[in-house]
This record gives structure tokens, C-alpha cells and sequence, in this order.
């Protein structure tokens, strides 16, 4: 038999994730964000859930191609642009949206040869300070591209750094959100700000300046929230927004070990049992994409469902085995057996779920991290009907 690891694609908690992003969104549009392969879901998987998506928004011009390929004939956004000038042509090929965030990209629009007006967003550093002009500089890049025959519509847009909380005891998104306004106040174009914190923080109760357009603009780019995510754990949790688990990773247990009071468990013995003791080994590791530091520490161990029962991980990660405690599990229903059900993350059959955000608060990384690294070897399965 195969080994009994399975990730699992929920259909319907995607779909009802679109639905809750879009409820937060108001009369915005919404980007379903499908980079780094559906956040590791595949974005073959995921298309049956997600065409409900106005738009879809990516890096990779391959992941663009795989999208046409399924029949998506609406808008892709290339949310980091084209990186070198020929990418103008799959551009041109593919009718793909995209990014205008340095001089460069201006050039080589202005050099490229089209019969088709390229649609862009020109993207503003509103303080992030990865990508983009800076509000001094940005109304001169928006009128060189104005000018140009190679561009039809121009987007604005711009991406918070702090939407998930506050930034020196104010909401975290004012101060983009009002240089953002003031660079902006009297261009025409498209808008997009939100991201997945700022539009279920923000998008239908903040408003952008005196003018009071809605800070979710014409687009909200949502990603972790379509996956079950909660973009700003631990202040809320997924439960609190209404998101729910879109992948389930599970495994079995392969063998059962006695350990006695004082004996130590994995590599490095940093965990010591404290009393006698059953543990089970899961056919899970690191070479899988479960994270190797998910026990840190004698009391720190991420949370695991065995049979629906919440228990913790003891001892460190092995590449491709994990051990668990077993006793709050056969304290609540009796001895476990080989075979029995580990969730690592999602949905159990028992209908118990753990959120893959507290496997990453528990591992000193987030859930973006975990589901993205979920590796190549990890079988894939589908479930949720094919129906819009």
C-alpha cells in the first residue's frame, strides 16, 4: 500500500471562503489570489471553486498559461509585472494585466511593438517599501505611460504593510492610506488596495479622504483568506472571520512506543517524558513540508488531531516521521491502533477541525509558510463537487 499521507483540496470551503471574501468586499471586484500554485493548492485544483473570482491575480506567467488553458478568458494580473522586456509579448498573447512598479518596465512597454494597448496597474511605495514609485515620483510615471500608445487603461494601486494590526498605535493601513490619496486624488483609473487583512479588517468601514470612496476601491486582491487563513492571527482566528479550512493534511499512525517516565523521544532527546507514557509515530516529516521546528521545546508541541482528539507533538521532527502523546487521546475513547487517523492540520472525518494557523504559531512561522511547503511527494486529493 502507498503511504497513508494525504493532502486534501476542499472544494466548498473554498467557494465559501470567495463568498465570505466578496461579502467583506462590498461593490468591490475581487482578485482571487493564485500565486506560488494556489498557495500550494494547485491551481488546477482550485479552479473549479474559484472561477467565481472576478479576476485572478499571480506572479508567473507558466501559472498564467495554465489558467488560460482551464478557459479562464477574464482578467490576470501579473502582480509583480513583467521581468524583462520579451514578457510583453506573452503579455500580448495571453491578454494578461500587469504591474508597473519601476522605470524599467515603463521602457520596455515604450519599446514594445503592439497592435493590443497593454491594461496596467501602476503600483505606488505608499511605505511598504518593496515595490513601486513613491508618491513624489508617481504622478510622472503615470502620465509617461498615459503617453504612450502601447498602454490603454491605467490601475492604481498600492499594498499595505501593516493591515493586520497597528503601526505606532494607529490602525496599521492610514498612513498608506492617506499618502495613497493625496498622490491620487484627481487620477482616473481603477483602484486596488486591500489585500486579505484590509479587506476583511477594513474594506466597508474605513474611507479613503474627504472624498469617501470606499477603501476597497474598485479590486480587493484576496489570497491566505480564500485558503482558510486568518490574515491576522492571533488577533482573530479563522473561526472569527467565517473562513474554513481549504486543505486537510492527514497520516496515520504507524507504530505505537511505551516510553517510560525519564526516557527521551526523537533526535536530540529534547523531550523527556515526564510520566510513563504512549506515543505515536506518524508517517509525516519535514520531507513532507511539516515544519521541523513544530516541537521546540519539553512543553511546546504543535497541535495534532489523532482520531479528532486534540494532542501535541513531543520530540523533534524527523524528515519523515513525527511522534505524538497519545494520552489525552485514549483518555477520550480507548487505546489507539496502528491505522489510526493523525490530522496534522484541516478537517478530521470526525468533523473536528484544527487551523493550520495555530500549527504555524506553534512552529514560529505562519500558514502561508506550511501550505505553500507542502512538498512533491505528498499525494493530492479533490473533494467538493464540480458546480459553481
Amino acid at each position: 500500500m502507498p503511504r497513508p499521507i494525504l493532502a486534501t483540496v476542499h472544494l466548498d470551503a473554498l467557494r465559501h471562503n470567495l463568498r465570505r471574501c466578496r461579502a467583506a468586499a462590498g461593490d468591490a471586484r475581487v482578485w482571487a489570489v493564485v500565486k506560488a500554485d494556489a498557495y500550494g493548492h494547485g491551481i488546477e485544483r482550485v479552479w473549479p471553486a474559484l472561477r467565481g473570482a472576478d479576476g485572478f491575480a499571480l506572479l508567473d506567467l507558466a501559472e498564467a498559461e495554465r489558467l488560460r488553458a482551464l478557459g479562464w478568458r477574464g482578467p490576470i494580473l501579473l502582480l509583480e509585472g513583467c521581468f524583462e522586456p520579451r514578457d510583453l509579448e506573452t503579455c500580448s498573447r495571453l491578454d494578461l494585466w500587469h504591474v508597473v512598479h519601476t522605470e524599467e518596465q515603463i521602457d520596455w512597454l515604450a519599446a514594445h511593438k503592439t497592435d493590443q494597448p497593454h491594461h496596467v496597474f501602476l503600483k505606488m511605495n505608499s511605505g511598504m517599501n518593496r515595490l513601486g514609485f513613491r508618491p513624489q515620483a508617481y504622478r510622472a510615471a503615470w502620465a509617461r505611460l498615459q503617453a504612450l500608445p502601447q498602454v490603454g487603461e491605467i490601475g492604481l494601486m498600492t499594498h499595505f504593510s501593516d493591515a493586520d494590526g497597528l503601526r505606532r498605535g494607529r490602525e496599521g493601513v492610514l498612513h498608506q492610506v492617506e499618502a495613497f490619496v493625496r498622490a491620487t486624488r484627481d487620477l482616473p483609473g481603477e483602484r486596488s488596495l486591500c489585500n486579505s487583512a484590509a479587506t476583511l479588517r477594513h474594506a466597508r468601514r474605513l474611507r479613503l479622504g474627504d472624498d469617501g470612496g470606499a477603501l476597497a476601491a474598485d479590486w480587493v486582491r484576496v489570497g491566505i483568506a480564500l485558503y482558510g487563513g486568518a490574515p491576522d492571527h492571533p488577533a482573530h482566528t479563522a473561526a472569527d472571520w467565517d473562513l474554513q479550512p481549504t486543505m486537510t493534511l492527514a497520516s496515520r499512525l504507524i507504530a505505537i512506543q511505551p516510553v517510560a517516565a525519564g526516557e527521551t523521544v526523537g533526535y536530540g532527546s529534547i523531550y523527556t517524558a515526564a510520566h510513563d507514557m504512549r506515543i505515536g509515530i506518524v508517517a509525516c516529516g519535514y520531507a513532507d513540508g511539516y515544519p521541523r521546528h513544530a516541537s521546540l521545546s519539553q512543553d511546546h508541541g504543535a497541535p495534532v488531531l489523532v482520531r479528532g482528539v486534540r494532542t501535541r507533538v513531543v520530540g523533534r521532527v524527523s524528515m519523515d516521521m513525527l511522534a505524538v502523546d497519545l494520552t489525552p487521546v485514549e483518555a477520550a475513547g480507548g487505546p489507539c491502533q496502528l491505522g489510526d487517523e493523525v490530522v496534522l492540520w484541516g478537517r478530521s472525518t470526525s468533523g473536528a477541525v484544527l487551523p493550520v494557523d495555530e500549527v504555524a504559531q506553534a512552529a514560529g512561522t505562519v500558514a502561508y509558510e506550511l501550505l505553500c511547503a507542502v512538498a512533491a511527494r505528498v499525494p493530492f486529493a479533490v473533494d467538493g463537487a464540480d458546480t459553481p
